[in-house]
């Protein structure tokens, strides 16, 4: 079997488990909530012959695998013995703040019959201190936000260096084709003189060099592209800083040939440094 990073996501009810699965999820791992522990090492053998990407993987596993849980030191001890990268993350806070959320959220615990936070969270703490002495790290989200923890469990994950680089999609698009919905920004770029309207570009593309410079040559275009680089220096650090791994800008003309898709290539060279990623799509080039 191929050696995977494995992580094993833990802890009590409300500390913020079903918040690190969808980080994990966003930092390209294949999650599974609630996977039963006896299932894991089967889990693995058939991600193994399927030949899947990624080769990360998180589990998230807590009380509701009431029966084997107890088997979990066990089925770790094996994993590692394989080879495996495994890691055990386990999430706790203070009682006060847990019976607060639970009662913010209205949902019962799921330990207690009554539906009574505070029962549930002691017999909880009980039948998880096991599994909480096999932690690799554990994780007091008593005083953190939302946001906090996306941070931490990004930088825990991915390291100091990656975990401060954002994604950045930059996308060209036609209006006469419909808006992107996946886009974080949306800017109107047909206010710009349009090469469609010239005999000998009409035919060629904003990656053609002569509609590049037709588009960027102007006082207009120019000043437009400062404005928006000045604007995305200034939001995409703090984006970064809230939690986002990724930013999509759409800028959009009419067909979505022309200056959108040369402003797009202009605006790639000048935001690529070490934190960020920078990453083209010219949707509707084609069209």
């Amino acid at each position: 079997m191929a050696q995977l990073r494995l992580i094993i996501v833990t802890g009590l009810s409300g500390s913020g488990k079903s918040t690190a699965i969808h980080v994990l999820e966003d930092l390209g791992f294949y999650c599974v909530d609630n996977m039963p522990v006896a299932l894991i090492p089967r889990f693995l053998e058939l991600w193994d012959r399927s030949s899947e990407d990624p080769n990360r993987i998180a589990l998230g596993i807590d009380l509701r695998e009431r029966t084997m849980l107890g088997d979990l030191p066990r089925v770790l001890d094996e994993l590692r013995g394989s080879g495996h990268r495994v890691d055990v993350l386990f999430f706790e806070a203070s009682d006060d703040v847990l019976v607060r959320r639970f009662s913010e959220t209205r949902r019962p615990h799921p330990l207690s019959p009554s539906g009574a936070p505070a029962e549930g969270i002691r017999l909880e703490h009980e039948k998880l201190r096991a599994v909480r002495g096999h932690a690799d790290r554990i994780i007091d989200t008593t005083a953190l936000t939302v946001h906090e923890l996306r941070r931490e469990l990004r930088g825990l994950v991915m390291g100091a260096d990656q975990a401060g680089v954002l994604t950045i999609n930059l996308m060209s698009f036609g209006y006469k084709y419909g808006i992107p919905t996946d886009a974080d920004t949306i800017v109107d770029v047909r206010f710009l003189p349009n090469p469609f309207f010239v005999q000998d570009l009409r035919a060629k593309s904003g990656l053609d060099g002569d509609v590049a410079e037709y588009v960027i040559r102007g006082e207009d275009a120019r000043e437009f592209l400062a404005r928006l680089s000045a604007l995305l220096d200034f939001t995409l650090p703090r984006y970064l800083r809230e939690g986002k791994t990724y930013a999509t800008i759409g800028l959009g003309c009419t067909g979505g040939r022309h200056r959108s898709v040369a402003l797009i290539e202009a605006l790639a060279r000048t935001l690529g440094d070490v934190s960020r990623r920078v990453r083209v799509q010219h949707r509707d080039i084609d069209r």
